[in-house]
């Protein structure tokens, strides 16, 4: 399990899009909307652990093959939230009503649903616990079993979640504190970088073509 923790913190930690968003929902919408997104990137590093673990190959080779079309499906979604985010209204924190709104059941599942669908077109991170993975098996040296792999993917989940909790605890200490001139920064600025990640999934994807 300690192996898959460190894995899950590796996988969650470095900053990119999803911990932008998340932090950015925390500060308009508190720390539950933040987690609850977190939870979605965690969700689908659990489902990454998951394919790597068990040894799908056929469902490993199924996303690498159709890693072009997912990257797309990323980079499109990336532009999309970065936009939104650029020009969201930052009194949607301090109407009551909406505020409100922001914490019923649907709205939640949909901020998990978004990160979640971001981060699984990410054929790279299915890369990256493959390299993972398999590191841990030659610590061990190269021993596997399915109660392992258990192990590794409940560890992958704890600490995942760990940071995302961590995370969206510590920007929701400056919840309350945050103004809307502040709030409409912080848009401006999650929102260019947002898109500017998006930008560079499809500047990438022109670049191998070529």
């Amino acid at each position: 399990i300690g192996s898959g923790f460190v894995i899950g913190l590796i996988a969650a930690v470095p900053i990119g899009p999803v911990n932008l968003l998340c932090v950015r929902r925390t500060f308009a919408y508190g720390p539950l909307h933040g987690f609850l997104s977190g939870l979605g990137a965690a969700t689908a590093d659990v489902v990454f652990a998951t394919i790597v673990g068990f040894g799908f190959t056929a469902i490993a080779q199924l996303i690498k093959s159709h890693s072009t079309f997912l990257q797309i499906a990323g980079g499109a979604m990336l532009l999309i939230f970065g936009v939104r985010t650029f020009v969201a209204h930052p009194q949607l924190r301090l109407d009551d009503k909406l505020k409100v709104k922001e914490q019923d059941a649907s709205t939640l599942v949909r901020a998990m649903a978004s990160t979640f669908a971001l981060a699984i077109t990410n054929p790279a991170t299915l890369l990256a616990f493959t390299a993972m993975f398999a590191g841990v098996a030659g610590l061990v040296g190269g021993r596997a079993s399915y109660f392992g792999a258990i192990l590794l993917i409940v560890g992958v989940a704890a600490g995942s979640t760990t940071w995302w909790f961590t995370l969206t605890t510590v920007a929701g200490l400056f919840h309350a504190k945050i103004n809307e001139g502040v709030m409409t920064w912080i848009n401006r600025v999650s929102g260019v970088v947002i898109t500017t990640f998006g930008l560079v999934v499809f500047g990438h994807l022109i670049w191998q073509m070529f």
